[in-house]
């Protein structure tokens, strides 16, 4: 009989599992699984679970928000033993579960774990950590979580930039030396999102076009501070329409890329607490991750309809 840990978050989305945990254990039995199960209790509960635990499994399965799956996967990578892992969202957002078109109803996505195929996709370091699939500085990083969804539903990332003009009086600059193969710049920077994405916050989109999950690259978005009002309305013209030529927003793909700032910078990872730090190096692993989904070979695009 082979052997699953199932991490689940019990707070995430409000409780959401609690009314379905005992249909996704029937499922998980059911396909001949002997199953292991840990509830978190606090912060990084999961990543020290899943880091010690892993080598005794041969799946890991986690259910919960962006900010636990960040954890098993962080635990699974510092545990230098690599596993399958499934995924069943049960927070407010799920980036990643819509990116990879994992169902939203938890006991679809249980049966998916267990039928479906391992698709190996792209994580990030950032440091000596992991990142799943975005890491951000600056004004617009916690934006993309606190906006109404049925705003970003109607609006799409519009509805991004309108959040965010609430925010004008707590906009903060940051001098930044970037540096990678495509791209290399110092200066003032407000915002800067590194993502292996079709979706964040809720937003989908937002990362730019083309994006694929397994091709070793990751899609940068950064946005240079304005100085006029005219820099303005270039910056938010070029959010919008999603231009790729604008001086004041860049926008490029590359595997690798450091950030050295003259004050520590406040980061997230997969929209949660990622510290402040001075200096930032983060590194594309291309398909270092295999989540179990609908097809090995799904195409990304996929992932955009709900």
């Amino acid at each position: 009989m082979k052997k699953m840990l199932f991490v689940y978050n019990p707070r995430s989305g409000k409780g959401l599992i609690k009314n379905h945990l005992s249909a996704i254990l029937e499922t998980f039995s059911a396909a001949d699984y002997e199953v292991t199960v840990y509830p978190t209790r606090q912060g990084k509960d999961a990543c020290t679970a899943v880091e010690e635990r892993a080598p005794q499994y041969d799946m890991v399965v986690c259910s919960g928000g962006d900010g636990t799956l960040d954890e098993v996967v962080t635990g699974i990578m510092n545990s230098g033993i690599r596993r399958t892992i499934g995924y069943i969202p049960a927070g407010s957002t799920n980036d990643f579960g819509s990116s990879l078109g994992i169902p939203k109803q938890m006991e679809q996505a249980a049966q998916l774990v267990v039928s479906g195929s391992p698709f190996a996709c792209d994580i990030g370091r950032f440091n000596d950590d992991y990142f799943v699939y975005v890491a951000a500085f600056g004004f617009l990083t916690d934006v993309s979580y606190q906006t109404n969804q049925e705003l970003k539903n109607v609006l799409g990332h519009t509805a991004y930039l309108i959040e965010g003009m609430k925010r004008v009086g707590s906009w903060k600059s940051y001098h930044m030396k970037i540096e990678s193969e495509e791209f290399c710049d110092e200066g003032e920077f407000m915002y800067g999102m590194i993502s292996n994405s079709n979706s964040v916050g809720g937003f989908k989109m937002l990362t730019g076009k083309n994006v694929e999950l397994n091709d070793g690259l990751f899609e940068v978005m950064l946005v240079r501070t304005p100085q006029s009002i005219v820099d303005w309305q270039e910056v938010i013209g070029a959010l919008i329409m999603q231009d790729e030529k604008s001086k004041h927003v860049v926008r490029f793909k590359t595997k690798r890329l450091t950030f050295t700032s003259t004050e520590p910078v406040a980061w997230t990872q997969d929209g949660e607490n990622g510290g402040t730090h001075t200096f930032v190096e983060m590194e594309n692993l291309p398909q270092a991750l295999e989540v179990m989904t609908e097809s090995a070979a799904q195409p990304v695009t996929d992932a955009l309809e709900d």
